[in-house]
């Protein structure tokens, strides 16, 4: 494919489409179902499409906030919070959680979930979930433009203190992806992905020992 073939633009300008491909083209990507609370104990619930791993040891995940919302507010107040694992199964119950509820709201109470406390952090887990990762916060950054412009957008990055993993999904000790059948983000307003056995494939490093 020649460049005169692709479609091009410059994002600053827009991108003349039905939509904006940016998030499809970088995705699907893992779903960001954090639950916080903050020092009055409130429970704060919530999905963010911005999400992903940035360190093996120690481990340290990370979601993007656009908008100073009740997860980033709680977080740094408390600097703690829990990762939960989306599955086929609690797709409908993690897409009722992001609904826009009074400060005061409960979106495990309003998604029929159920709360059950960290063992290190204060933070609730999702029960139903078959994996959560406890987490201390580590930084929260609000992003910037090249021009060095500060964008209403932040990066929250915790080290994950504690895992619990369903024993169904360990298999003579490994765990298996794509049994717990993650729901992962894809690009439009409508769009995820799920995973399976079927469409795995293996790679070795050239470098690998």
């Amino acid at each position: 494919m020649s460049i005169d073939e692709r479609y091009y633009y410059e994002p600053s300008a827009g991108h003349g489409l039905p939509h904006d491909p940016f998030n499809a083209i970088v995705g699907p990507r893992p779903i960001g179902w954090v639950a916080s609370r903050n020092t009055a104990g409130q429970r704060n619930l919530a999905p963010y499409s911005f999400f992903n791993a940035f360190n093996y040891h120690p481990p340290i995940i990370g979601f993007a906030s656009i908008g100073w919302k009740d997860s980033v507010a709680n977080i740094v107040e408390t600097g703690e919070f829990v990762w939960n694992l989306t599955t086929r199964s609690l797709l409908e119950k993690m897409n009722q959680s992001s609904v826009s509820l009074p400060r005061d709201g409960d979106e495990f109470e309003f998604s029929g979930l159920t709360p059950r406390p960290g063992r290190i952090v204060a933070a609730d887990c999702v029960a139903e979930s078959p994996v959560n990762f406890e987490c201390k916060l580590t930084q929260c950054i609000q992003l910037q433009s090249a021009a060095g412009e500060k964008v209403d957008t932040w990066l929250v990055l915790g080290e994950v203190v504690a895992v619990h993993i369903a024993t169904d999904l360990l298999i003579d000790g490994v765990y298996q992806t794509a049994l717990a059948e993650p729901v992962l983000r894809a690009g439009g307003p409508t769009a995820y992905y799920g995973i399976s056995e079927e469409n795995r494939f293996d790679l070795i490093r050239p470098d690998a020992r």
